[in-house]
């Protein structure tokens, strides 16, 4: 004993003479020494799990480990429902992304909380009813976002669950777009009014690239019907929604059938394919063609003067018989020149008196037809106070500035010797012109302003035949009734150069405003550098058929009926172009939407599924047979605005980790 104390207190005076420190402080500092290493050793450690070089990553997917009710359950009656998980998990965009059916018309709650999701419906149960809750691929977890995958959970109010699924693709019908987000509905019930009545039987949402499944169906016969829901009451009530409908019935089945999936061994190779046993539901080729009404109920949406010159009536529908205007601080007898658009819903007054258009205020009475609540039209008289943007003492100011300025650049020209005006002149009347280059094209004049006088005799064409020049033939009048747009029509040459001139003064619009000299030079092509294209149709009954020839965004280029089933495209500029049509049912030379109380349906359009390419001096012929394709498979990908997003998929990283290691991936962290 004496011995063992005699080497303690050796070693203390040891510790004491080198350090300064008694044992008892040596001792402290060698433990904080030690737990200040042990804690780097941890927090490294943890930086390593994450990082691209240090450890392996969490790849994998939440995992459900028990729900209550448990999925599938029959009988029964709670309306909360809890699914829980491994780990912390969250759901994303619930509301677009969850879908309940049959149809909730009161919003359910549905919430992470740690590692379990609650679903908590305020609607009560109906009796022997499947309800299914689609989360698609809304969950996944807390920290790395694995999702899931898609995922559906069900029960039943009675004995028994219904597993029946039906799947299909929405479109515009005008352009054949896919539809994100349009609500689908099923109805077991075949009264064509029902769609007006009752909410859907069974309920989805269509993704990104307009694809819907909806679930959980009984045996029977079922419609489908397609609804962009204003109100949430998931029955078509108000003519703006856009809907989609359809008297083909059909009645799910199924039947075992086989997949192929991909084994990938990193992310570049596929490590093998393997067929994959599933239950394919049918039908799972359903198209609904979506549209919106036009509107027929008739009230004015607003009044505008953007200009001193003008005001502007502006309606939701039009009608032949234009509003009847009575100015009270003003004579409005023959005050106005009155333009309306094609569809009769935009009125343009033009002030004729500049002392109308200097007056700030103008106080009128205006009687004009409003569709009633029955969507009857009636009279209504009422009364405005129409203003510009710019009062009359601020445009003077504009006005005074920029003549200063001008003032101003003329004593500069005369200090410099140049050539200068003493007088300021407003800028003569400048129409804008758009020249043909194709013989097939017309030269299109539009103006700024309403016109007074229109002086035909003062527009002169002359063509050049061999380097003289000679007077042209033509016609000039307004472009298809479309306010201040004129026409001039020739029998245009190929190759051929002329020239537009327009005498001073024979242009004058309501103000008075006169044009100015105008020369135009124009040139046509040569034939060799165009294109012809033909177009053999198939497939439909072309009596009533428009084929139209669309450039890369889409836009029209030409359009031509066929005739023997050929439609033909004359001198076509070398390019990439694709292909429409439409079943002109009605002759009007446009697309008419459907209506639903009318059971009509939006006229059919088909598009080409591929690009033509027109190159100068060929004439290509292509055959298209409409109907060789599914609708939901013909528009090309590149005039397709909605672009379907990308799916959620699980990352492999340890697998790349594992490669470059050289090591195999540890159990813990398999997929």
């Amino acid at each position: 004993m004496r011995n063992t104390n005699e080497k303690i207190k050796e070693c203390k005076d040891a510790i004491k003479k080198r350090t300064g420190m008694s044992l008892r402080g040596f001792m402290g500092l060698l433990c904080a020494a030690f737990l200040i290493t042990h804690f780097s050793f941890l927090i490294s450690g943890c930086a390593r799990m994450g990082s691209p070089d240090g450890g392996w990553y969490d790849d994998k997917p939440p995992r459900i480990v028990g729900a209550s009710p448990a999925d599938r359950s029959v009988n029964v009656t709670a309306q909360k429902i809890t699914i829980q998980f491994d780990e912390y998990v969250k759901v994303e965009d619930a509301t677009n992304k969850v879908i309940v059916s049959p149809p909730q018309l009161e919003m359910p709650e549905i919430k992470g909380a740690g590692k379990k999701i609650v679903v908590e419906l305020k609607d009560s149960l109906k009796p022997n009813t499947t309800y299914t809750i689609d989360f698609s691929d809304a969950i996944v977890d807390n920290n790395e976002g694995n999702p899931l995958g898609s995922y559906t959970y069900s029960f039943s109010t009675g004995e028994q669950i219904d597993t029946f699924e039906v799947s299909g693709t929405v479109l515009n019908a005008e352009d054949l777009e896919p539809i994100k987000g349009i609500m689908v509905g099923l109805y077991d019930d075949l009264s064509d009014t029902v769609f007006q009545k009752k909410p859907f039987l069974r309920v989805s949402r269509t993704d990104s690239r307009g694809h819907f499944v909806v679930k959980g169906i009984a045996p029977g016969t079922y419609r489908a019907y397609a609804l962009k829901d204003a109100d949430g009451d998931y029955v078509f009530n108000q003519m703006s929604e856009m809907i989609a409908f359809s008297h083909h019935t059909f009645e799910p089945s199924c039947r075992p059938d086989t997949r192929q999936d991909t084994i990938w061994r990193d992310t570049l190779h596929i490590d093998s394919i393997i067929q994959v046993p599933y239950i394919h539901y049918y039908p799972d080729d359903l198209v609904l063609l979506a549209f919106t009404h036009q509107q027929t109920d008739r009230y004015l949406v607003k009044t505008e003067r953007t200009e001193a010159h003008l005001f502007q009536m502006f309606f939701s529908y039009g009608n032949p018989e234009l509003p009847v205007i009575r100015g009270l601080n003003f004579n409005s007898d023959n005050a106005f020149v009155v333009e309306h658009s094609a569809k009769r819903d935009t009125i343009t007054y033009w002030l004729r008196d500049t002392t109308l258009v200097n007056q700030d205020t103008l106080r009128m009475e205006r009687q004009y037809l409003v569709s009633d609540s029955a969507g009857a039209l009636i009279s209504m008289t009422d009364t405005v106070e129409v203003l510009p943007k710019m009062s009359y003492e601020k445009r003077l100011k504009e006005k005074k500035k920029e003549l200063e300025k001008w003032q101003k650049d003329q004593e500069k020209k005369k200090k410099r010797g140049l050539r200068y005006d003493s007088i300021y002149q407003e800028k003569p009347l400048q129409p804008s012109f758009t020249m043909p280059k194709a013989p097939d094209e017309n030269v299109v004049i539009k103006f700024p302003k309403p016109l007074e006088k229109l002086d035909t005799s003062a527009i002169h064409l002359y063509v050049m035949v061999d380097s003289l020049w000679y007077n042209a033939p033509f016609e000039f009048g307004p472009k298809d009734s479309i306010p201040r747009i004129y026409e001039l029509r020739a029998e245009w040459r190929a190759g051929m150069e002329y020239s537009l001139e327009v005498d001073s003064a024979a242009l004058v619009d309501i103000y008075g405003l006169a044009s100015g000299p105008i020369k135009q030079g124009i040139k046509i092509g040569e034939t060799e550098t165009f294109s012809t294209l033909f177009v053999q149709v198939s497939g439909v009954d072309a009596s009533h058929l428009v084929v139209q020839l669309l450039n890369n965004s889409g836009g029209v280029v030409k359009q031509a009926r066929p005739i023997d089933g050929s439609a033909e495209f004359y001198y076509v500029d070398p390019g990439k172009y694709y292909l429409k049509a439409f079943n002109d049912v009605n002759d009007n030379g446009v697309w008419d939407t459907g209506d639903y109380a009318a059971d009509r349906q939006p006229e059919d359009v088909y598009y080409y599924p591929d690009a033509i390419e027109c190159k100068a001096k060929w004439d290509v012929t292509e055959r298209w047979n409409l109907t060789s394709r599914p609708r939901s498979e013909q528009k090309p990908g590149a005039l397709t605005k909605q672009k379907g997003e990308q799916a959620k998929k699980l990352q492999n990283r340890n697998a790349d980790r594992a490669k470059k290691l050289g090591i195999p991936i540890p159990a813990e962290f398999k997929r």
